[in-house]
């Protein structure tokens, strides 16, 4: 097993200001986040939210099956910090202030302009395990706050970071972009998102990547 980058035994939150352990201040940015994701989904109904829709939403089907791309997400998000935080805490810098700046100007926009999408289908075609999952995240996760796509979002980053990586294969870089774009695709067939959505992702995205790597606001924040 590779060492980590990182010796966390030495670990104390005195020393959080450390070079060596500065990089896990950044993890506060979740803290933000679901506090604002909290409010916005408890103070903001959704009868002041904007419906979103366009015509690729009428011709894209529902198709339970990218459900699995869909959930598998939160592996992506997860295993990519975690990996990061304890081998590669350059990529880690890079992949959380990604994150951070999404979360940003995401949660401004739905606090701002309200979205809400109504294209979750009433009654399933087919009854099976996954669209018996599928009714169970209709159900804690509201179709409110949605454009521009987190879900999109993330996801770029992280592929952005991973692509620039010099010890990653081609062939490795190769099937993270088909998969991650399996991610994007799925946010549509699952309906849990416009396809407003996903392209209103790209210019968020595209402003992230400028901070993230042509202003190197990353490496402004590890010093």
């Amino acid at each position: 097993m590779n060492r980590t980058a990182v010796d966390y035994r030495e670990f104390r939150l005195s020393r959080i200001n450390e070079p060596r352990f500065a990089h896990a201040k950044l993890l506060l940015g979740w803290v933000g986040y679901f506090v604002l994701y909290f409010l916005t989904e408890n103070l903001i109904p959704a009868e002041r939210c904007h419906p979103v829709h366009c015509f690729l939403d009428d011709i894209i089907p529902f198709n339970e099956w990218f459900l699995l791309f869909y959930v598998s997400w939160y592996l992506l998000v997860f295993g990519s910090l975690a990996y990061t935080f304890f081998y590669d805490t350059d990529s880690f810098r890079q992949i959380q202030t990604y994150i951070i700046l999404t979360q940003v100007i995401a949660m401004a926009a739905y606090i701002l302009w309200p979205s809400r999408q109504d294209l979750r289908p009433e009654v399933f075609a087919r009854d099976n395990l996954l669209t018996r999952l599928m009714a169970v995240i209709y159900a804690f996760d509201t179709n409110t706050g949605v454009c521009p796509s987190l879900h999109v979002g993330y996801s770029l980053g992280i592929l952005s970071v991973f692509l620039k990586h010099k010890d990653l294969s081609k062939v490795w870089k190769g099937l993270l972009t088909v998969y991650v774009l399996g991610i994007c695709a799925s946010v549509c067939f699952v309906k849990q998102h416009s396809a407003v959505d996903v392209l209103a992702a790209l210019p968020m995205c595209a402003l992230a990547e400028y901070l993230v790597f042509k202003r190197g606001l990353w490496k402004k924040w590890a010093s």
